[in-house]
């Protein structure tokens, strides 16, 4: 079976985008996760476009272990980019499960996306057992295994943890990453952040993508962290999250809607070969 697919990324955070509006390709999840397999076509989530009667299109998010996911910010993004130049519109509206999605194209590869408001309630995120989510206390060990208690959880559309700390180096994300993915208080797993404020305007970050693993960019874990920042008093309205490959700037808004801005790639066309 052969597939015309595009290949974008945001900040590194990647996409095999499948636009399934003229001729629809249906996949079992062994064939998702083949070709999001980096020894094959690789990718952090395999994207496809669908018609929609009310918005510009309708997208699915598979992540790299075949599973669905709710939200994607930076795919998002990567696809307003993509719809905005087939039919040279700036304002682009997308439904996902999470709802619509409204995209600006701003130019020299920026987009902005309105991810919504967030959820911060137990049963929302959600949580196995009802709780403070704004302190979890969960606990975490860094590399002298001295242990951390926090953990601060947002639902922008999937789950996310967020544990600040002084300093990124004294943990291991890798090690971290997947025991709170798949920790007893997350029913749907979650995505893990390590996060370390540098001032009120800027944290820095290191993700943990729940069904993807290690990340270069996740634009939900970043929406979920200036989330977590403000709720804590840590940050201002208006933060950047840097990742090792780059900034993505957020804004929450009067409404406390979330509104995330940063850099898509430039567009490839790949033949999958199933």
């Amino acid at each position: 079976m052969d597939i015309k697919a595009f290949k974008m990324d945001g900040l590194g955070n990647d996409f095999v985008i499948i636009d399934n509006r003229q001729k629809v390709t249906v996949l079992s999840k062994d064939q998702i996760i083949k070709i999001c397999d980096r020894n094959f076509i690789g990718c952090d989530q395999l994207i496809f476009i669908e018609k929609d009667k009310t918005s510009d299109a309708h997208l699915k998010f598979f992540n790299s272990d075949g599973g669905e996911s709710g939200a994607c910010g930076n795919g998002t993004r990567c696809v307003a980019d993509l719809i905005s130049k087939e039919k040279n519109i700036k304002t682009i509206i997308l439904n996902t499960l999470s709802g619509n999605l409204k995209s600006k194209i701003l130019g020299n590869n920026l987009v902005t996306t309105e991810i919504g408001s967030a959820k911060t309630k137990w049963n929302e995120i959600p949580l196995s057992d009802e709780t403070n989510t704004k302190k979890l206390n969960i606990k975490i060990n860094d590399l002298k295994n001295n242990v951390h208690l926090g953990g601060t959880a947002v639902n922008v559309g999937n789950p996310h943890v967020i544990f600040f700390v002084d300093s990124l180096d004294d943990f291991d994300i890798l090690k971290i990453g997947p025991q709170i993915e798949n920790h007893k208080m997350f029913p749907q797993k979650c995505n893990v952040t390590i996060a370390k404020v540098i001032n009120k305007n800027l944290i820095k970050v290191r993700v943990w993508e729940r069904g993807a693993g290690l990340t270069k960019a996740c634009g939900t874990a970043a929406c979920a962290t200036a989330f977590a920042g403000k709720l804590n008093n840590l940050t201002e309205n208006n933060v950047d999250i840097e990742f090792e490959t780059g900034k993505l700037s957020i804004l929450i808004d009067e409404k406390n809607s979330i509104h995330m801005k940063g850099p898509v790639s430039n567009i490839e066309k790949i033949l999958i070969k199933l």
